[in-house]
């Protein structure tokens, strides 16, 4: 089947599908969970640094989450095809803050600060929208469904922040760089989305024997989506507005404990 559930539901299926799909998310959730913890470290703004930490928790959270998902079935992750490990993809273009530059012990800048802030808000996006795909053809699954759910709220939170720090931070003179940063971002990260989707849904159809009409028609559906995301689809990815989840990003509060008398 063509269609969006029908893809999932044959990836789930099938172990050596599933096990690759579930490599491919688990690798990346952990490498920005190390990325957004690395940032909080170095984020001289008080206020902001614990969100970015929580950020970065909550992403070491769904790796940990995606492997169970492979433990519960007896599945060991596979190693990650380099193409199609969004995450680098998008440092070789240069977007984000490079590796090297996280390794660095020293305080970010306000531009590094807004560079990682649009980076987010652009992957946050694609991230959110992944995720509630996810929900609503697998969210009802009684073996990956709860997670999925938990995935899904986290990175509306994730993005919902984004938008709240961009627009404080545009409040505050520096909306035209923003603005410029945001498009930048879209446009490279689009071009990375659909080189990422060819390569997983190449894989995928080898795993899965599809014919080589099945392949045509999702690699034609795959650079419909791009031309669409290009001449269209930015604007939801670049656009500012404040989020319904207020603060979603302040730091949960810890156990309470009754006071000694």
């Amino acid at each position: 089947m063509l269609s969006a559930r029908g893809i999932l539901r044959e990836i789930h299926r099938d172990d050596d599908a599933f096990r690759l799909f579930c490599s491919i998310a688990a690798k990346g959730e952990s490498q920005g969970g190390w990325e957004n913890a690395r940032i909080a470290a170095l984020v001289p703004d008080a206020d902001l640094a614990p969100k970015v930490a929580r950020h970065g928790a909550d992403e070491d959270k769904h790796g940990r989450i995606f492997r169970a998902m492979l433990h519960r079935r007896g599945l060991e992750p596979v190693d990650v095809p380099s193409e199609t490990d969004y995450c680098m993809m998008l440092e070789r273009r240069g977007i984000g803050l490079a590796h090297e530059r996280l390794t660095r012990d020293e305080p970010m800048t306000d531009a590094d600060i807004v560079e990682y802030l649009v980076h987010s808000r652009v992957t946050e996006q694609r991230a959110a929208e992944d995720m509630r795909l996810l929900r609503r053809f697998l969210g009802d699954d009684p073996e990956v469904g709860r997670g999925i759910r938990m995935i899904c709220d986290d990175e509306e939170n994730h993005l919902a922040y984004c938008h709240e720090e961009l627009l404080r931070l545009s409040a505050n003179g520096g909306a035209a760089p923003i603005k410029r940063a945001l498009r930048e971002t879209a446009r490279a990260e689009i071009r990375v989305n659909r080189d990422v989707s060819l390569a997983v849904m190449d894989h995928m159809g080898r795993i899965l024997g599809w014919p080589r009409a099945q392949r045509v028609l999702l690699k034609a559906g795959i650079h419909a989506t791009y031309a669409y995301d290009r001449l269209w689809g930015t604007r939801r990815m670049v656009a500012l507005r404040p989020p319904k989840r207020r603060n979603a990003m302040a730091p949960k509060p810890g156990p309470r404990y009754p006071q000694a008398v």
